[in-house]
């Protein structure tokens, strides 16, 4: 099968790879769409620690079973279904006991434990691929796999209050479904981007307003969400918060963030969480909620053999909304 693979940092190839086989509770799966994530460019990039090498990225993909192992009955041949980030858990630890199977010490992640969404077939466990309702298309659905998922919980864990106030800094693949989901739910969302294409798409969306990333919202904010990996933000989106506000970071890379001033950015009770990874049920709720609320991803396409390109358009900003992988029929 085609395939890209990361070899070294800054560096994906295009190779020819065997089909893997599925173990016994594994799926195989036909990739026909596969979104290209930032995490995407940390493993290409080194930003990641390599957890395996070379290795497929890609955890967003949309596929058909075309086989499954012995204990892998889930999904009937000829489902289609969805491959995330989240791989594998032990289900045994503390934290998959008590429903926090993200902090799971174990657990492992499609694109960078075990070869992912760049190549035409990829192998899932069963009881971790989400089945896709129909009226998503291909390329529709790969941005929901982790952007949505995963700006989903950024938002639960800014814990913003209803109707109330919220700023995204940061406008790409997970900002602009996370906002519509905001804006779903009775939100006012300021947003705060360096891309001016990215503040024309969330004025489109529905956001009040759209200023520069480093700029200063038109009202306090009662919560706020970090998609941009720059530490830098982290001060300045504090300091927009009002009395009680939290600030998630969601993202899985952050640059080195700079000294905070307790009374400037965390006293009067402001919060600063992060975000690491999600469950499988935050995706059942987020794909739910999705559909309830037509929540559509602005997509920029690229053929599966331009995959290089995607990642450095990413890199760059050239990308508005998400970029996914459209592989020939």
């Amino acid at each position: 099968m085609r395939a890209w693979v990361v070899r070294a940092p800054g560096q994906l190839d295009a190779v020819e790879l065997p089909v893997p086989r599925p173990a016994p509770d594994e799926l195989l799966v036909r990739v026909r769409a596969c979104g290209v994530c930032r995490t995407d460019l940390h493993v290409r990039d080194g930003d990641l620690a390599p957890h395996r090498s070379p290795v497929v990225p890609g955890h967003e993909a949309v596929g058909v079973v075309v086989a499954a192992g012995s204990q892998a009955g889930i999904h009937p041949v000829g489902t289609r279904v969805g491959v995330p980030w989240l791989r594998r858990t032990c289900g045994t630890c503390r934290y998959c006991l008590r429903g926090d199977e993200n902090l799971c010490p174990a657990s492992e992640y499609t694109g960078w434990d075990a070869d992912g969404g760049y190549a035409e077939y990829l192998t899932v466990p069963a009881s971790y691929a989400y089945p896709l309702p129909a009226a998503l298309s291909d390329v529709h659905a790969a941005p929901l796999l982790c952007a949505g998922i995963i700006g989903h919980r950024a938002l639960r864990r800014a814990e913003l209050p209803p109707g109330g106030r919220l700023g995204i800094y940061g406008f790409g693949g997970s900002a602009h479904l996370t906002a519509q989901t905001a804006l779903g739910g009775g939100a006012v969302v300021h947003v705060l981007t360096r891309s001016a294409a990215a503040r024309a798409l969330a004025l489109r969306l529905g956001a009040a307003s759209a200023g520069d990333a480093y700029g200063t919202p038109p009202e306090p904010l009662d919560a706020a969400i970090l998609f941009a990996p720059v530490g830098d933000l982290v001060p300045v989106a504090l300091e927009a918060l009002d009395a009680g506000g939290t600030l998630s970071v969601a993202g899985i890379h952050l640059s080195t963030v700079p000294a905070l001033d307790y009374h400037r950015h965390l006293f009067r009770e402001r919060t600063l969480r992060s975000v690491t990874a999600n469950t499988r049920d935050d995706g059942r709720r987020f794909l739910a909620l999705a559909a309830d609320l037509r929540v559509t991803a602005t997509v920029t396409l690229y053929p599966f053999d331009r995959a290089a390109d995607a990642l450095d358009d990413l890199a760059a900003d050239r990308v508005n909304g998400a970029a996914v992988l459209r592989f020939p029929a």
